[in-house]
């Protein structure tokens, strides 16, 4: 009987220090890295110019585009020409269906018009373009803005505002990133700075 007691014993510290050695062993799982941030990028069109500064050659395939924005006071501007301050300045966005953005893209406009900033869908369908309102933003206050590409059409979100605009294409958008441009009919009448940060 005493031989049993003390086998049993025995096989009862021989699981635990098997359970011990096995919890000794384990690896240790390292946490999740963040995904890194992306940083906010600052785009500066030069008075006398369209083109902003930052604007090389990027080729993008995407479903959808999301970032955050922020216009400073130097997007408060008077077109020198009345009928101009209605003319839509070029934000962000893309050219489509692996063709040149006169003949199919999508980004967003932005205008200073009635006294408001306003941003806009704004698109080429086959060589054509067209625009929609899509609300008016807060000067020095960040607002973030999406764009889907849906088969054959495009989803432009700000504010949780939707504006579907057509697409000559399906799938996920292919062609070269489009930066901030002034214009319209005129260059910029000052230095404008716009901060722009992609979002996940």
């Amino acid at each position: 009987m005493l031989l049993f007691v003390r086998m049993r014993q025995f096989a009862s510290l021989l699981v635990l220090g098997l359970a011990m050695g096995a919890c000794e062993t384990v690896a240790e799982v390292e946490p999740k890295q963040e995904e890194q941030d992306t940083p906010a990028v600052v785009y500066t069109i030069k008075k006398g110019s369209h083109y902003s500064d930052k604007n090389g050659l990027k080729q993008v395939t995407t479903s959808s585009l999301k970032f955050e924005v922020t216009f400073d006071n130097s997007a408060v501007y008077t077109t020198v020409v009345a009928n101009n301050q209605a003319d839509i300045n070029k934000l962000y966005g893309l050219s489509d269906c692996n063709s040149s953005h006169h003949v199919n893209s999508a980004r967003f406009g932005w205008r200073w018009y009635n006294n408001r900033l306003e941003l806009l869908a704004y698109t080429y369908l086959n060589k054509q373009w067209d625009y929609k309102l899509l609300g008016s933003v807060p000067i020095g206050e960040a607002v973030v803005c999406e764009l889907r590409m849906e088969d054959g059409k495009y989803v432009f979100v700000l504010n949780g505002n939707e504006v579907e605009m057509p697409r000559a294409c399906q799938g996920a958008g292919a062609g070269y990133q489009l930066y901030p441009y002034f214009g319209g009919d005129e260059t910029a009448p000052r230095d404008i700075t716009i901060t722009i940060k992609e979002l996940n």
